[in-house]
């Protein structure tokens, strides 16, 4: 594969040029090919294992809390929050602690007049259904400096020293609030002149190869979905390069490209959007205070697990792993299992001809900031039943309406493979008439899509699920 010697600046527009490509150095048939191949190569065993038997695992004998002998790659500790004025005032969980800022990162290179990203297959323990398509780089601060004493992580070069090459986007980003405690990691993607040669379990995709992915049941991994989440694709380019595609044919692809130029417009201008999300900060008084995890309330450890008295939420069970195709072949972790299915979505609507989604402004205990932007609807609707039903979040009917047409994605997808056991969500973009919802609850605002690739740029605006929706909303610019 050649790519090009001279790295252009219009990368918005080449970008969506890449969205809506027919042409590619690799056919669809030939990387689906690749894929199966990559599935017989990277097989994963999982068996369950007790809590205490965990090997290079260790329960803290004063706190209780779990965490591995080296002191590096993740602990699991408890912490006490209090929302005064919320439903649920005053809670205690566990939750993940690793303070290490990760690197998830595509190397991009223009092959043949397209730009093409280089994408990893990858699996991981949590996942549900097998191999999925990764960053060309995806790895903890511990994986990479190799505490594990494994192999080298792949192209982790062109990460090092980014200004070697053009940055794309480059920018630190949270990730689940409510399982992580102020978990980073940098999500980044740089634009490579000369050859770079694909390894085995490495390919060259363009964004709509990627995107056709996207809509099938838990391809592309949550770690991918992010980092292109944060891709600058905004302005007049990008209805430029889709009026000129027979992604054009579709009505919904047309008025989305349009809404992605700032000259369109939108409901709120930018920093109008920005207070919202500062005020919003600033009046928030909940607190976050560290526990030993044998102090959290209403939760309790036994064998295998540590779970809600209620079977609510989520488990923290154990694993022990043998993969092939890894920097490391076995080893074994605690990790984060759901009680039920996630749903997350944007409900999107047209204000004077202009595409927006309805975002909210969520508080989790794990954020840096406290606040982020998040999807119309991001729960687990499994958790509002009974004594809870009262709680449901706002606009869950509307997300899922029974008029299929007003559907424009509905796909399963999971969360991070490496942290969360089949931690699956269903993600959804659902077009209503904006009328039709009401006055909106507070902490709800109509972003237009430029405005939402432009807080993706910035750290910690948009949460990971709302960084992840918005991929899905970018996705229906490519031709089906």
């Amino acid at each position: 594969m050649s790519t090009a010697s001279v790295v252009r600046d219009d990368v918005s527009a080449r970008l969506a040029a890449s969205a809506v490509a027919t042409a590619s150095l690799h056919s669809d048939d030939d990387i689906r090919t690749w894929f199966a191949g990559a599935a017989k190569r990277n097989a994963v065993e999982v068996t369950p294992l007790p809590l205490d038997e965990l090997p290079g695992w260790e329960t803290c004998p004063e706190t209780g809390d779990l965490r591995h002998v080296s002191g590096r790659f993740f602990s699991v500790r408890g912490i006490v929050v209090t929302r005064p004025g919320h439903w649920a005032p005053r809670w205690s969980q566990p939750i993940i602690v690793q303070p290490e800022v990760g690197i998830l990162g595509f190397v991009a290179a223009e092959i043949d007049g397209v730009l093409h990203l280089l994408v990893q297959a990858k699996v991981e323990p949590g996942n549900a259904f097998g191999l999925q398509l990764a960053p060309t780089v995806q790895a903890t601060r511990s994986n990479f400096t190799r505490v594990h004493q494994g192999n080298a992580v792949p192209y982790l070069e062109y990460f090092a020293d980014p200004t070697a090459h053009r940055v794309v986007v480059d920018v630190l980003q949270s990730e689940q609030g409510s399982w992580f405690l102020r978990k980073q990691n940098r999500n980044v993607v740089v634009e490579v002149a000369g050859d770079v040669e694909a390894h085995e379990d490495f390919c060259w995709m363009t964004l709509r190869q990627l995107y056709a992915f996207l809509r099938e049941r838990d391809v592309v991994n949550m770690d991918a979905r992010t980092v292109l989440g944060c891709l600058p694709l905004t302005g007049p380019g990008v209805a430029d390069a889709v009026a000129g595609s027979v992604a054009a044919r579709s009505a919904v692809a047309a008025v989305l490209a349009a809404s992605c130029d700032p000259e369109a417009g939108s409901v709120e201008d930018l920093t109008e959007v920005l207070s919202h999300l500062t005020v919003e900060r600033s009046m928030a008084d909940h607190t976050v205070v560290p526990v030993p995890l044998r102090d959290v309330e209403r939760w309790h450890r036994d064998t295998h697990a540590v779970a809600h008295d209620s079977g609510r939420f989520f488990r923290m069970i154990g694993v022990g792993v043998r993969a092939s195709g890894r920097e490391v072949r076995s080893w074994s972790q605690p990790i984060l299992a759901p009680a039920g299915e996630g749903l997350c979505g944007f409900l999107v609507a047209r204000h004077a001809g202009v595409l927006h989604a309805l975002a909210q402004l969520r508080v989790e205990p794990g954020f840096v900031d406290g606040v982020e932007f998040g999807p119309t609807v991001q729960c687990t609707p499994a958790n509002y039943v009974g004594d809870h039903a009262a709680h449901r979040p706002p606009f869950l009917d509307a997300l899922l309406p029974d008029d299929p047409a007003r559907v424009h994605y509905d796909t399963l997808l999971s969360e991070e493979g490496g942290r969360f056991y089949h931690a699956l969500t269903r993600y959804v973009v659902t077009e209503v008439d904006a009328g039709d919802l009401g006055p909106l609850p507070p902490g709800y605002v109509w972003l237009a899509p430029h405005q939402l690739s432009a807080l993706a740029r910035h750290p910690r605006y948009l949460d990971v699920q709302a960084r992840s929706t918005l991929t899905c909303l970018h996705s229906l610019l490519a031709p089906r």
